[in-house]
């Protein structure tokens, strides 16, 4: 369902090619709850496809986030998000929030990123217990439990996939998603996390959280929240979840 040119947007610099699509499924399941938002995404280019450190501080650089504001401030939007979990925690907590800061800067709009919006998400569902079922390797999934503990997040559990490419997660389906989030369940986590804006999720949250008997929180589902967040725009989907509802 395509949303009125006037209905409020927030733009998502998104790196490369994996499950863009999801970002359209989300706006159309907003829609049909009842909240009319454009969810325009442009893409960064990200170097080398590549969940390892390095490659991730180049993918997450000012330059490269710089070089599409414009792009995507040319769909008429009032905020910007960097939909990227990894190229944005890798920086740390403070260095997570200066890139928000430069990005914002060179946007003159408001902005943040996923790592952020994951951290909200818990604020906002009231969790102090998590567990992360990541498709990194372990080494770059240790680095976003720092970032949720920096966040005054406990996390009870960490399960890394050792997938290095975004490419080769974009191309899971449900069972791989179910998979991935029982496999990083915990008895004393009160929610889930699946930290990859590369992974298929929109589609699958009700049925992860009918699995788990627990929230789950997706990356590209709480980045979503969070551009509503900076557009001060509240929404009500349940077919988006605990976060949504």
């Amino acid at each position: 369902m395509a949303q009125a040119a006037s209905a409020p947007a927030v733009g998502f610099l998104y790196p490369g090619y994996s499950a863009e699509d999801d970002y359209p499924r989300l706006e159309r399941i907003l829609a049909e709850a009842g909240t009319e938002v454009r969810l325009p995404l442009v893409h960064t280019d990200i170097g080398e496809d590549a969940h390892r450190v390095d490659a991730l501080l180049e993918m997450g650089s000012a330059a490269r986030l710089a070089a599409k504001v414009e792009e995507a401030k040319g769909h008429g939007i009032q905020a910007v998000v960097w939909a990227c979990t990894s190229a944005s925690f890798v920086f740390g907590w403070d260095g997570a929030h200066e890139q928000v800061r430069e990005l914002g800067e060179t946007a003159s709009l408001p902005a943040s990123s996923t790592s952020f919006a994951f951290a909200h998400a818990v604020r906002d569902l009231a969790l102090e217990r998590v567990s992360i079922a990541a498709t990194y390797p372990e080494d770059v999934a240790d680095l976003f439990r720092g970032f949720l503990r920096a966040a005054g997040a406990e996390v009870v559990a960490m399960r890394g996939s050792g997938i290095i490419t975004a490419a080769e997660v974009g191309t899971w389906g449900e069972e791989e998603v179910l998979a991935l989030a029982r496999g990083g369940d915990h008895p004393e986590a009160e929610a889930v996390l699946l930290p990859d804006t590369a992974l298929h999720t929109a589609a699958h949250i009700p049925a992860l959280e009918a699995e788990l008997g627990k929230p789950v929180l997706t990356a590209n589902q709480v980045t979503a929240k969070e551009g509503l967040r900076l557009l001060d725009v509240k929404a009500r989907c349940p077919a988006l979840g605990a976060l949504f509802a």
